[in-house]
């Protein structure tokens, strides 16, 4: 079962910037092969940090106004919100540790 949440432009603020907890933001798209490498790791940190984080998946293909809007030029990018502010963000097939080092100091 998926611990993640889609998100669209219509819940982008209520799910990422309202949010209560820190939210992982993963830009995507299906045909996108670093994004399908480092999919099962973001499905992963979303099962082991649960309560914690929020991870949240964005197909910029679906959503090409939140993707303009929020800079992303490249995927996968992953952005790090908090309190509804960008506070880290990484681009490319990042390893479990590196994508973990994004969000694990605004862990409360």
């Amino acid at each position: 079962m998926s611990k993640h949440i889609t998100v669209t432009g219509e819940n982008f603020e209520t799910e990422v910037l309202k949010s209560p907890v820190p939210v992982l933001v993963d830009f995507w798209a299906s045909w996108c092969g670093p994004c399908r490498m480092i999919g099962p790791l973001v499905e992963q940190l979303a099962e082991e940090y649960q309560g914690r984080l929020k991870v949240a998946k964005v197909n910029v293909d679906e959503e090409q106004d939140l993707a303009t809007n929020h800079s992303v030029v490249s995927i996968p990018t992953l952005v790090v919100y908090k309190d509804g502010n960008i506070v880290n963000q990484g681009i490319g097939a990042l390893p479990k540790q590196s994508i973990e080092a994004l969000f694990k100091e605004y862990l409360a």
